[in-house]
This record gives structure tokens, C-alpha cells and sequence, in this order.
């Protein structure tokens, strides 16, 4: 693939920790990365913030206040995963839609274009710049605007399930499901949001287990063990 647009939970990232950051685990995804990358490919990064804060949470803090706060959370996430990048040998950019001084370039298109355009990852953080959107309708917006072939997903489940596989052990996993039955049934692949702005703009998802060796080198080859989440 040419161009691919990277989903990363942040709790993944806080590895066994379940907050903050797990090095071992960020730098092994900066490793697969960088296979793919020196390959050719080129990488935008959504990251969550859930290893930080999960705003809808809590039940004091005014909702636009506890998203802002989400925010800044992806934002710290993306400066942190883009230095353990580096260390391992790739350039990278961190755009915002909103300014954070020095810390990150302002997000735009051309501005995007140009960082793929010197061999660059992308890591787009601080979600849309508005309350009320998730990091997921983040990450098919991005891919949408970057015109991107596809979203890697990269969770801590290893694809889509017909039911929650913790709570149901009888669950059974989708090997392919379109994104109409996604939206129709309800499942917990990216919020709603989300789902229909990937059913709208085409754009198609592979859902993987980021824990998986070489996950995200198998997805970008298109050998995952997990789901396709088909657009028509």
C-alpha cells in the first residue's frame, strides 16, 4: 500500500500498566513501522488517549471541558510515540488542529502532503479540535482528507466479534463484514460517528490485535488474522 492511515489505542500503549506508556511495547510498534516505511509506505498515526484520560467518564467535569482535556491527552501521546520513532530511525511531524505553540504544526492537507512528501510519519493528534468527536471519527476523517487506501486498526482485540468475546466466550469473530452491517448491528468496531463517515467516503478498515508479532506489517501487507471491514 501507498499510503495508510494508523489507529493506535492508547491503551494498548500503557501495555500491562493499563496507564501511561509501556517503552517496550511503543518501540516495538515504531520497529514494525519502520519496516513498512523504509518500504515505501507512507503512515499517518491516530493515537487515543485513553491510557491518560477517558473524559465520558466522568460525571462532574462539563463534557466540553472533559474532551478538551482528551485532547491534550493525544497530544502528549503523539509527541511521546513520534521521539521513540525517531529513535529508531524515521522522521517525523506532529499536526494539530488547534496551535500548541512549538510543540506541533498546524494540521492541514498541504501541510501533510508535504511532511509525506520528505519521507515523514504524520501523526495527527489532538483529535478534530471539537468536543463531542472521538478519536475514531478523527481517524476516518484524517484518512479520508489524506486520501489514504485504507485504516489499520490496531486494538487490543484481535478483530470483530458478533458479540463482546470477554463477556461471551461463544463469540465468533467476522474474518470480513461490511460496513453496513457494522453500523446496523451496532458493533463495537468504532463508534457510530465514525462508521458512517467510513460508509459514506469508502473508506475500508482492517481490524487487527495490535499485540500480535508483526501485526501491523501483516495488515499493511494484507495478511491480518483479524477482520476486513468492507465499503461498497
Amino acid at each position: 500500500m501507498k499510503r495508510v492511515l494508523l489507529k493506535l489505542s492508547g491503551e494498548a500503549l500503557a501495555g500491562d500498566k493499563k496507564t501511561g506508556f509501556d517503552e517496550a511495547t511503543v518501540t516495538e510498534v515504531a520497529k514494525q513501522v519502520k519496516v513498512l516505511v523504509d518500504e515505501g509506505t507512507e503512515i499517518g498515526i491516530v493515537i487515543g488517549g485513553g491510557n491518560f484520560w477517558r473524559g465520558r467518564t466522568s460525571e462532574t467535569i462539563d463534557r466540553t471541558k472533559a474532551d478538551q482535556i482528551g485532547m491534550l491527552a493525544t497530544v502528549m501521546n503523539c509527541i511521546y510515540v513520534s521521539e521513540i520513532f525517531r529513535s529508531v530511525g524515521m522522521k517525523t511531524e506532529v499536526l494539530t488542529p488547534f496551535v500548541c505553540g512549538a510543540f506541533t504544526k498546524l494540521f492541514s492537507k498541504d501541510e501533510a502532503n508535504e511532511c509525506f512528501a520528505q519521507g515523514k510519519v504524520v501523526f495527527f493528534a489532538g483529535g478534530t479540535g471539537h468536543p463531542y468527536f472521538s478519536t475514531d471519527t478523527t481517524t476516518v476523517l484524517r484518512a479520508v482528507e489524506i486520501e489514504a487506501e485504507t485504516i489499520l486498526l490496531a486494538k487490543a482485540i484481535d478483530g470483530v466479534y458478533d458479540s463482546d468475546p470477554k463477556i461471551n466466550p461463544n463469540a465468533v469473530k467476522y474474518d470480513s463484514i461490511d460496513i453496513q452491517e457494522v453500523i446496523d448491528k451496532k458493533l463495537a468496531v468504532m463508534d457510530l460517528t465514525a462508521s458512517i463517515l467510513s460508509m459514506e467516503n469508502k473508506m475500508p478498515m482492517l481490524v487487527f490485535g495490535l499485540n500480535e508479532e508483526n501485526s501491523i506489517i501483516k495488515a499493511a501487507r494484507g495478511e491480518i488474522n483479524g477482520t476486513r471491514v468492507i465499503v461498497k
